[in-house]
Parts: C-alpha cells; structure tokens; sequence
C-alpha cells in the first residue's frame, strides 16, 4: 500500500518553517524581479510568457494531484504561456518551498497555512482551494468499532498520530466529547493495527487507509471531520503576499491551466488515474485500482460543491473560510480570512476567462 498521510498542525508546522524569516527576505527581492520579468513579457501587447513556474507538492505524486497531471499532458501550461511547469513531489512542507522563494506555488492545507501565518507572521495567502472539504476521517470497521455517529466514539480505543493530535483535540472540543469518555492511543502511521482489529478506530484520509481497507473487503466506516464540525479547505493553493502584487499575471496564468486540468479529471477520474500510475507517479508502488478510486472520491466528494458549480473550480465562499478560520481558532490560534485567504486574483481570472465557469461546470 501507499504511505500514510500525516496532517499540518500547530506544533509540526512550526517546527518545519522555524527560521525561514530570513528566507523571506530574499525572496520579496526575487519574486519582485520575476514580477518586472513577466510585465515585460506581456507588455508589448503579445500574449504573455512567463518561462518556468514550479509547483511544490505536499505528498507523493498520487492521484491526489491528477488535475496538475492533466494540466501538464494537456499542454494547458504551455498554452498559459509557461515554458514548463515543475511540480516538486512530497512529502514536504510547501509553506517553506514557497516562503524560501524555491517555488511559485505550494498545495497544502489550510490549517498548515493559517498556522505558520498565525504563529510567524508568514507573508503567505491562499488564493484558492481544489478540496472543498477536507479528507480527514475517524475511520473503523463494521465489525469492530463501527463509529458512524459522534455517541458511537464512547468507549472507543483511538489511533492518533502526534502530528494530528492538536487536529483530534480540536475535534473533540468542537463536539464538546470529554476527552476521558474514549481512550486516545498514540500510533504511528500504519493501519494495520486497526484493520488487525487491536484498536476501534484511527485517524486517517478518506482518501488513503480508507481505501486500503475497503479494497481489503474490510468493510470501512467513516466518520468525516469535515460533516462533524471541521469542514475547513484542504489541498490549497499558497502564494506569497509579494508574488500576489508582483507576479500577478503569472499566477493568474497558472489558475487557468490549473482550472482546466482540474476540469478534465473531474470529468474522466478514470483517465486520470492511469495516466497517474502510468507517467506520473510510477516510482511510487502505486495501483491503478486505488488511484481510480481516490480520482473517483475526489471528483464526486471532495473537489466539487454548491460553490464550485455557482462560481467556478477553486473558489472558497466566505461561509466556508470563516469555518477554516473557526477550526483554527479551535486549535488555539486567532487569525482573520484576510490574513489568510485572497480570492481577489481568482476573482480576476474568472471575470477574464468567463469561459472557464461554463467549461468548469
């Protein structure tokens, strides 16, 4: 099987970006010279080009990127007017890859951004999100624990990872469960000793250990934190705030293929979970029929909403950033959707491409 994901959470997130103030500082100096760069570019009336871009991935190079995938097959890149788009594989911490100036681009989490803005005053935006809701998961098995509702976790045995501890806690107080009404078990990343029946249930993606048990014939139940009281954005686009003022035009450039791609996998997750397995992430043991899977969850779960279909690919509604800023503060963190969010260049590229609304739907 697959690794494991971990989550981004107060205490490993700060651990991953302490020191790179000084990173950032060089890059505000960097970013502002490949913003003139791409001006000059496009400022002849010509359509713009804007050389290389790079794209730091949080994971390994699984079906949980296929839109980028598809967006690079497709020559939507190219057509953006990129010379070539890199896109770094995990795991890794992209609010250091986009802080250290090394990317254009970083898909993470909301709460790894909001944390590290929160705690070091990063200079960092999300300018969009591809899930609507996060993939975080209580996940058990019908024929031991089979936690479907909040009372099922009474009584319960818990595997939680210490990086997604502060997340758990957070869960816990937002559905106001005393802590001494279940056992919390620290664990590794592993499954097996939930599938092996040692524990009732364990924290993992919907869209990862929930797949391994159900192509197991283990006969999975989930409990979605993003249905019980934590529906913050996931797999979320970050920038720096410079590159917002002076890479503007690039990084609407990039929205574009982005939102195309993403269009096409949604549409055909089939497709693009072979091309996943077949050209993009064959060094990493993966299987089509997990990968198939995981496209199919995403396009039909994670990806698309009410809000996507009203107002494009990406979008985050207010509602729905105040709900990310919520479970922030749930963790022990204040920050505002301004500090964190800025829709503003997604807004533009909509408004731009009205096309891409209709092609999105």
């Amino acid at each position: 099987m697959t690794p494991s994901r971990g989550s981004f959470t107060r205490r490993s997130a700060t651990r991953l970006v302490r020191g790179v103030a000084v990173a950032a500082v060089l890059t505000l100096s960097l970013a502002a010279c490949a913003g003139s760069d791409a001006e000059e570019a496009g400022g002849n009336g010509a359509a713009a080009t804007f050389g290389d871009a790079s794209i730091q991935f949080s994971w390994i190079k699984n079906a949980e990127f296929m839109g980028e995938y598809l967006a690079d097959e497709s020559g939507y890149f190219t057509e953006a007017g990129f010379d070539s788009v890199d896109m770094i594989e995990g795991p890794a911490s992209i609010e250091a890859a986009v802080i250290s100036g090394n990317v254009d681009m970083g898909i993470g989490n909301a709460i790894s951004t909001g944390t590290i803005i929160a705690n070091e005053g990063a200079p960092l935006k999300i300018i969009g999100a591809t899930y609507q809701k996060n993939p975080f998961t209580i996940l058990s098995l019908a024929d031991k624990g089979n936690i479907a509702t909040l009372d099922d976790l009474k009584g319960k045995t818990i595997g939680v990872q210490a990086s997604n501890l502060s997340l758990w806690e957070a869960f816990l107080e937002i559905n106001d469960i005393d802590e001494d009404s279940l056992t919390t078990l620290p664990v590794q990343y592993d499954p097996t000793p939930l599938f092996n029946g040692e524990v009732d249930g364990w924290f993992s993606y919907l869209t990862n250990e929930s797949i391994d048990a159900e192509l197991l014939g283990l006969d999975p139940v989930n409990l979605p934190l993003a249905d019980f009281g934590l529906p913050f954005v996931a797999e979320t686009l970050t920038v720096t705030d410079d590159a917002i003022t002076n890479d503007r035009e690039k990084l609407k450039a990039l929205l574009v293929a982005e939102i195309r791609g993403w269009t096409d996998a949604i549409n055909d997750p089939e497709a693009a979970a072979e091309l996943t397995v077949d050209s993009y992430g064959p060094t990493f043991d993966l299987t089509l029929e997990k990968e198939t899977r995981q496209a199919e969850i995403q396009s039909l779960d994670l990806v698309v909403s009410a809000e996507t279909l009203a107002n494009g690919l990406f979008t985050i509604s207010e509602e729905l950033q105040q709900q990310s800023i919520d479970t922030l503060a749930a963790t022990g963190l204040t920050i505002t959707a301004s500090q964190l969010f800025d829709m503003t260049l997604l807004d533009e590229v909509y408004a731009e491409n009205p096309d891409l609304l209709a092609y999105s739907k």
